[in-house]
């Protein structure tokens, strides 16, 4: 199985700057970012597009973007300009959006729409990716022989999916290349990789079995407004041992060799107190766990 670590990004453009280039050095394998359009954070296409402008190696992903309240052809667009930008380096993930009420009012969607729109829209967006030309007349979009350019360096991406709920995982299965897990516990990542094939082999495909992957939060104490924030991430799935979630660094190390046990393989990690110094923090974390990533 190969293995690959990479981070998710901070919130403002010197810290990214820092990040990326402290990915670069250290031989981690790629950076991405996560979309909150009511948070402070910037958005994932202007920041990706930012790293990607200082690096040349490490690869570059959203974790994850809002598909519904986009228009198809102008998402394929600028995943693909953006692809070319940066060297055929753009991982794309896609999901409904955060369980928010200023999300939805942000991007347009009531909550019970969301779902259809994201099975009509993903579709299209391979198609834009790959065909000279799309004709589509759907509940919710309609083209006519309508060309989009350029294409991405290869002519499509390994599309991943988030979420946890029973219906997004087969829907992951049904639709996607890849799955990208978050605040999972190894067992509820197991059963989410196995839901996810099965659901695959009865749409008559399959996902690779490296392209099962997880964001890890890692922390390096608990206090009282870090507990608030771990209860509130696991609101929808229910309780589960803090450790089994969110490891300190010194455990970071085997809480990815559950994963990697569980078949889980892309990490994303997380820190959870935003670092005073990433070069430092980066070196750390480097000794801890980077002997697991898979030799290029």
């Amino acid at each position: 199985m190969i293995v690959r670590i990479g981070f998710n990004s901070p919130g403002g453009p010197t810290d990214l700057a820092s990040l990326v280039l402290g990915l670069e050095r250290e031989g981690f394998d790629s950076l991405w970012v996560s979309e909150r359009a009511t948070g402070p954070g910037p958005d994932p296409v202007v920041a990706l597009t930012y790293a990607a402008a200082l690096t040349s190696r490490i690869k570059l992903g959203t974790s994850v973007m809002t598909l519904p309240g986009r228009r198809p052809a102008l998402v394929a667009k600028e995943m693909a300009s953006l692809d070319n930008l940066s060297n055929g380096r753009l991982l794309p993930a896609f999901g409904l959006g955060l369980r928010n009420v200023g999300e939805q009012q942000a991007f347009g969607v009531r909550r019970e729409e969301r779902a259809a729109i994201f099975e009509e829209a993903l579709p299209l967006l391979r198609r834009f990716w790959a065909e000279d030309e799309v004709t589509h007349h759907g509940d919710h979009f309609h083209y006519d022989n309508l060309r989009v350019l350029p294409k991405p360096a290869k002519r499509g991406f390994d599309v991943w999916m988030g979420g946890a709920s029973d219906a997004v995982l087969r829907r992951t299965g049904r639709l996607s290349d890849g799955w990208l897990a978050a605040f999972t516990t190894p067992a509820e990542g197991e059963r989410g990789r196995v839901l996810i094939q099965q659901a695959a082999a009865e749409a008559g495909r399959e996902i690779e079995e490296e392209h099962f992957g997880a964001v890890v939060p890692y922390r390096r104490g608990l206090d009282p407004q870090l507990e608030t924030r771990f209860a509130r991430a696991r609101a929808v799935r229910g309780p589960a041992p803090i450790d089994d979630v969110m490891p300190t660094l010194e455990n970071l190390e085997t809480h990815l060799k559950r994963l990697i046990e569980a078949g889980l393989s892309k990490f994303v990690l997380v820190p959870l107190a935003p670092p005073l110094d990433w070069d430092t923090e980066l070196a750390e974390v480097r000794d801890a766990v980077l002997s697991l990533q898979t030799r290029r």
